[in-house]
């Protein structure tokens, strides 16, 4: 018999103790990034610790989901049934001071242009999980 589950060539996210707080806050509707406690240094994506003093404190900081494309590649191949083509992913400024990397959603890719204004929202990705998505000013899920 065969199985009706659509299979997916996406990997399964990897959800570690540096990282988990990410996952959780998407799950919510918040976009949390990763500040070094000892010189309040931005990181992401998160790691165990701060590339600027070495430190393994941290805590993190609620972004604003304001942000401004900076770069994009618009994905064709491989074809995969869990995405839907062309696939927009952008490069993201964020006013915070760190850079974010999610899909594009409602913008056809030739109306993307490099500084325009962006919003992060959230959708599910192609296991159930909850990331980051990248829409007009207005427009977030």
């Amino acid at each position: 018999m065969s199985d009706p589950t659509p299979r997916t060539a996406v990997p399964n996210l990897i959800i570690t103790e540096d990282n988990k707080f990410f996952f959780d806050a998407a799950r919510e509707g918040r976009l949390e990034i990763q500040r070094c406690a000892d010189c309040g240094e931005l990181r992401h994506p998160p790691g165990p610790a701060c590339p600027k003093c070495r430190s393994f404190n941290w805590d993190t900081i609620e972004a604003s989901r304001k942000a401004t494309l900076h770069s994009y590649t618009v994905v064709h191949h491989p074809p995969d049934p869990s995405l839907t083509y062309p696939l927009a992913v952008g490069l993201v400024d964020l006013p915070e001071g760190t850079r974010l990397v999610a899909d594009i959603e409602g913008i056809e890719p030739d109306e993307l242009e490099l500084g325009m204004e962006l919003e992060v929202g959230f959708g599910e990705h192609a296991h159930g999980e909850i990331l980051p998505r990248l829409f007009r000013p207005g427009g977030a899920a």
